[in-house]
């Protein structure tokens, strides 16, 4: 079957095994590192289980970040061009057009049926529903995308999701980290594609197996807590049969450099500042204003408000409620081995610093931004090298983007850009360089409609905005 399939864009060695070990089973995990391109060994999975008249519907389930990358880019790149599709994306919207956009999932056609829903909906009873009925009315293949965010047995969107793939006729998962805290996130992505897979009928039997629990005395009660883990490679003999595990380290046949995107929602905080800088050329906040007389001041603006914080006229600055934070987490949870994380702002650089500190412990991160003084520079570059504890480098291009080297990550996150091509690029390098023996997958994060998208545009396009974009042109921005 693989061996004679057309495909739309070619695959790569690891690729073609994760299809030949995976594409008719009823159950299958894809534990494949980011950028070795999971994304295309299900749509390829999905079009041969089509053609074969296997399935009729694919409900791709992934978080809010990404699920609209299934729409704007991996579908449309990967799904060969002799399958009729018919493609929807979840919306809540109660307007007439949306309504009559979501029916097309139920036509009764020829076609390929394709929902892609954010695995927040699930938390809903719209959203559930919705799914449910869509299963029910296709021979379906039902995929969740970055399987890590249903590992909590507890949460509403865990349990919703695993009685949903329950009608699926195939299932799968994908996550370049299955394991992000502790051997127990297996059980539930493991569940929702067949419970019978390890064996155990509850978690607290799974975690009974595989975990050590200690007793612990907290204000007087005690309780149980995990002490140890244990009976690891018995586990891991149990996931192979239906996985593929795969790295970046042993896929010789990578691009040298892979780019992907995030996208981050604006709070509806962030909105209403927007708008009014857009409009006015000023926003408010606590009592301070922020006005922008020239364009390229009210870029910038807006660019601090996507980011998540409002710089008032006389120079104090606030934060504003974001999503931007929670992302770059959700993101850090799913990735392996070191990354560095570049931010145009300072303000953001010692947030996003805080933040991992307070998540992966005070040791997990180093700083490399204007404050940082010449003795802590060449120490945090070291400790980030030749440390296994540092696993986060987080800086601004400015200062960070020049001469140093950090070929222990292979991940680099933006968590903003600046507006010169020649900083973006030099900080690219920083990884990808001499020492470096791996593919480098670069994230921007992106905020749709906003100057922030295009920023990011211009960039990849390799245009200097700071340079080539001039005068009255900037309107376009705006």
């Amino acid at each position: 079957m693989i061996k004679y399939y057309k495909f739309k864009t070619k695959p790569y060695k690891h690729q073609i095994e994760s299809l030949e070990r995976s594409f008719d089973k009823k159950n299958f995990a894809y534990f494949m590192e980011m950028g070795t391109g999971k994304s295309k060994v299900l749509i390829d999975n999905i079009a041969m289980l089509y053609d074969k008249g296997y399935i009729d519907g694919a409900l791709i389930v992934a978080p809010k970040g990404v699920y609209k990358n299934w729409l704007t880019s991996e579908v449309p790149t990967h799904l060969p061009d002799h399958i009729q599709k018919e493609v929807v994306l979840w919306n809540t919207s109660t307007s007439e057009k949306n309504i009559k956009e979501l029916s097309k999932v139920f036509k009764p056609e020829i076609k390929l049926h394709i929902l892609l829903m954010n695995v927040e909906a699930f938390s809903t009873k719209k959203g559930l529903e919705f799914a449910y009925k869509f299963v029910n009315s296709h021979k379906t293949l039902m995929a969740v995308d970055e399987s890590t965010t249903i590992k909590n047995p507890k949460a509403i969107r865990t349990k919703s999701i695993v009685q949903v793939g329950k009608n699926a006729k195939y299932k799968r998962i994908l996550t370049g980290s299955p394991i992000t805290k502790s051997p127990l996130d297996l059980y539930m992505q493991c569940y929702f594609l067949d419970s019978d897979l390890l064996g155990f009928d509850s978690y607290y039997a799974f975690r009974s197996r595989y975990a050590q629990m200690v007793s612990r005395n907290f204000g007087g009660r005690q309780v149980q807590i995990i002490g140890s883990y244990r009976r690891l490679d018995e586990l891991s003999q149990k996931v192979e049969p239906f996985s593929h595990r795969v790295l970046k380290e042993d896929c010789l046949d990578l691009p040298p450099k892979v780019y992907t995107k995030r996208m981050v929602e604006l709070t509806p905080e962030q909105t209403k500042m927007y708008v009014t800088m857009k409009k006015l050329a000023l926003a408010e906040m606590n009592g301070k204003v922020s006005t922008a007389p020239h364009v390229l001041t009210q870029i910038m603006r807006l660019h601090q408000i996507t980011c998540g914080h409002f710089k008032s006229d006389d120079g104090t600055i606030q934060e504003v409620k974001s999503n931007r934070i929670n992302e770059l987490l959700s993101v850090l949870d799913e990735i392996e081995g070191k990354a560095i994380i570049w931010a145009n702002y300072i303000y953001d650089v010692e947030k996003i610093v805080k933040a991992i500190q307070e998540e992966y412990g005070e040791d997990s991160v180093v700083g490399y931004y204007g404050k940082t003084t010449s003795d802590e520079r060449s120490k945090n570059i070291e400790s980030f090298q030749n440390n296994k504890k540092v696993r986060f480098f987080v800086g601004n291009p400015q200062t960070g983007g020049y001469g140093i080297t950090l070929t222990q990550a292979n991940t680099v996150i933006y968590y903003s850009n600046g507006y010169d091509l020649e900083k973006r690029l030099q900080s690219e390098d920083r990884a990808h360089r001499i020492g470096q023996k791996k593919s480098v997958t670069y994230i921007d994060f992106i905020t749709e409609k906003t100057v922030d998208e295009k920023i990011v545009k211009a960039l990849r396009k390799k245009i200097n905005i700071a340079s080539e974009v001039l005068g009255e042109d900037l309107k376009e921005w705006i």
